[in-house]
């Protein structure tokens, strides 16, 4: 399990090349900085309310 591995992360950065062991990450935009990227998924949170108990 070394360089010659093509299984491996090693044996991936070795014979240049990528799949599942070694994926290419996220690449980053070159475009304006004018359009910042926003999130949509926001969190919602709920209120709780304390039930009454009936007198007797």
């Amino acid at each position: 399990m070394g360089k010659g591995d093509r299984r491996t992360t090693k044996g991936k950065r070795y014979n240049s090349s990528y799949g599942n062991s070694r994926g290419r990450g996220i690449l980053k935009a070159t475009g304006d900085a004018a359009a910042p990227v926003v999130k949509t998924a926001a969190k919602t949170t709920k209120k709780v309310v304390a039930k009454k108990t009936a007198a007797k």
